[in-house]
């Protein structure tokens, strides 16, 4: 008997396909919603899920003797997962770190320069029928080029940024961390740490990638953004709930910073109603990693912990597993 699969949302066929040479794959390919309680049956019915960072995985679901033995995230990010819940019923968590990389300090540098450089307002400026005539100071936004580039949080894809900025763009590239990087990770990066009063109050460009915990909640919220320059911008896209979106939202109406960039948000897919109706803000729907190549990558690496998990003794590659709660 092979184990049976949930997986939870659309993905690749070609996934699904080669899931199925060791799995019975129950594949929610229309993407009907998930009801709380069908949910929880459905995780319930399977000894493996193939989730993405919208599906909860916690003590609720799960029960008191669970069924399941892994849950691999299509994701780097796993704050869908009760890990200390998991760890306590014997739920195994992966994710799929690396692959993503590249592609997400790509985006991230994008929405920085969109951001500084006004397009979305001024998108919606000729769109409307606005534009009428040139004017010296039409959209004038704030220099990238030999700017302050700050970063809070320097894992794979804050150094991936701080190199974009140091070494394409000329930027004086400043990081707070947890710990301070090591001097050669420093010097490829090009990159000064600091306390994160400096970065909050130095930084031209701010740019959010630590990851989401109860610590990391709210870790940019109206304090914070008051010690930040007037002609600063902000940019998130490490998850919601990083920035307080209301004091964001309050900030941004009264120009107490020149603009933000979000990618994620507070209880995303909703979006706090008052970052829509202000202008100098530039808004996406978590699609950071989303490019053909690496969403595929994602996919399958998801779908090669489960296999490993299944095949060779619960051996995931221990930078795939997310690491149990003592």
């Amino acid at each position: 008997m092979k184990p049976q699969l949930l997986v939870a949302r659309p993905i690749f066929q070609s996934v699904i396909d080669a899931l199925s040479s060791h799995f019975e794959v129950t594949a929610n390919q229309s993407d009907t919603a998930w009801t709380p309680d069908a949910w929880k049956l459905a995780l319930s019915q399977h000894d493996a899920a193939l989730t993405t960072g919208t599906d909860p995985v916690n003590a609720q679901v799960l029960g008191a003797q669970p069924r399941l033995k892994i849950a691999a995230n299509m994701a780097v990010g796993f704050n869908n997962f009760d890990v200390p819940a998991m760890t306590q019923l014997g739920v195994t968590a992966s994710n799929t770190p690396d692959v993503l990389t590249e592609t997400t300090a790509d985006f991230g540098f994008a929405l920085l320069m969109a951001t500084a450089r006004r397009m979305t307002e001024s998108e919606h400026y000729l769109r409307a029928g606005h534009w009428k005539q040139w004017r010296y100071d039409m959209f004038a936004g704030a220099e990238v080029h030999g700017s302050t580039l700050g970063i809070l949080g320097m894992g794979r894809i804050g150094q991936a940024i701080a190199r974009r900025g140091a070494l394409g763009f000329g930027m004086n590239v400043i990081y707070h961390n947890r710990s301070k990087l090591d001097a050669a990770t420093e010097a490829e990066c090009k990159a000064q740490y600091v306390d994160k009063e400096t970065l909050l109050k130095t930084s031209d460009h701010l740019v959010l990638v630590l990851p989401y915990s109860a610590e990391s909640h709210h870790s940019i919220g109206a304090a914070e953004i008051a010690k930040m320059k007037p002609t600063a911008t902000l940019v998130n896209i490490a998850r919601g709930g990083i920035v307080d979106d209301a004091a964001l939202a309050h900030a941004l109406k009264h120009q107490q910073i020149a603009a933000a960039g979000l990618d994620v948000f507070e209880g995303e897919p909703s979006v706090h109603p008052d970052l829509l109706t202000v202008p100098n803000v530039v808004l996406t729907p978590h699609i950071a990693s989303a490019t053909v190549k690496t969403r595929l990558a994602m996919a399958q690496l998801a779908a090669d912990n489960l296999v490993a998990y299944f095949t060779q003794g619960r051996a995931l590659t221990p930078l795939n597993q997310v690491p149990r709660a003592s």
